[in-house]
């Protein structure tokens, strides 16, 4: 029993060791925060593509000018006239 009690003991100061050094160094208090929170990540601009309107994340998609387009092909088809 007593090894039992040292075994899981030893886990939790395992468990603790990691978390404290997992946690960033900013300086920062992110008690409380949703998951992801305090990280420095920014939300993406997501733009829409001038040939079939899809919104992506604007890194993934490609700049002709002033036009954005989702893909490649799409930058080589153009824009398309939508119908209202």
């Amino acid at each position: 029993m007593r090894n039992l009690l040292l075994f899981v003991l030893v886990l939790i100061g395992i468990w603790w060791v990691r978390r404290a050094l997992n946690r960033p160094n900013d300086g920062s208090d992110t008690a409380g925060r949703g998951r992801g929170a305090g990280r420095g990540n920014s939300p993406e601009r997501m733009v829409g593509c001038d040939h079939c309107g899809i919104h992506v994340p604007e890194s993934e998609g490609v700049r002709d000018g002033d036009r954005f387009f989702c893909c490649e092909e799409h930058r080589r088809l153009g824009v398309q006239r939508r119908e209202s």
